[in-house]
């Protein structure tokens, strides 16, 4: 599934679209960003190149002079808007935020782990769920216990016959720990992201 390898650690752009996967993660990103924007007051808004791209694109006012407040909120209303994200989905962003990140040089470190926390778990995904990636998404019910299931057996399983499997899903499990992340916040991650890359345009050969 290399189609999800694109989407981590991506530079941003200078524009801002909304719609597609990869706008779906470059949203998480302002969200990530403005979340820690707000929690530990960065006033360098260059520190912050997603938020920056997503503020000065859309015309975001700043609030009560704190950079990340008004970001965060109109960044969450358009993934509420747009994918149906639940309430419960950014309060536990903000609250791994707050567990782990209490000042600037906590930054890089974060989402360099939650960047390695999303590819493990994108691939491992791919990996588990090759044929099902053929199903309509119309079935979106079907699909989304699909995905319930093979996060639930990515963290629950131990029998795995492939021994990367069993790493990655040990990796993944170390990854969740210290991120506090619920097999719920999981689910949603992932099948959002299944629902958007199957809605993908194939590559031209």
């Amino acid at each position: 599934m290399n189609i999800f390898s694109k989407l981590f650690g991506k530079k941003p752009q200078e524009e801002y679209r909304i719609g597609g996967m990869e706008d779906f993660m470059q949203l998480i990103r302002v969200y990530y960003q403005g979340s820690m924007a707000s929690n530990i007051g960065i006033t360098n808004i260059n520190f912050l190149p997603d938020l920056a791209v997503f503020k000065r694109t859309l015309k975001v006012a700043t609030q009560n002079n704190k950079l990340g407040i008004a970001e965060k909120s109109r960044c969450k209303k358009m993934l509420i808007d747009l994918y149906g994200l639940p309430d419960s989905f950014f309060s536990e962003i903000d609250s791994s935020v707050k567990k782990n990140v209490r000042n600037v040089n906590d930054v890089k470190n974060y989402l360099f782990m939650f960047q390695g926390f999303s590819q493990d778990l994108m691939m491992l995904i791919g990996n588990l769920m090759q044929w099902k990636f053929r199903m309509p998404s119309i079935f979106k019910k079907m699909l989304r216990s699909m995905c319930e299931k093979a996060v639930n057996d990515i963290m629950t399983k131990t029998d795995w016959k492939d021994n990367g499997v069993r790493k990655t899903c040990a990796t993944i499990h170390q990854y969740q720990h210290k991120l506090g992340y619920s097999q719920n916040w999981m689910v949603e991650y992932v099948y959002n992201i299944v629902l958007l890359a199957k809605k993908e345009p194939k590559p031209k050969e």
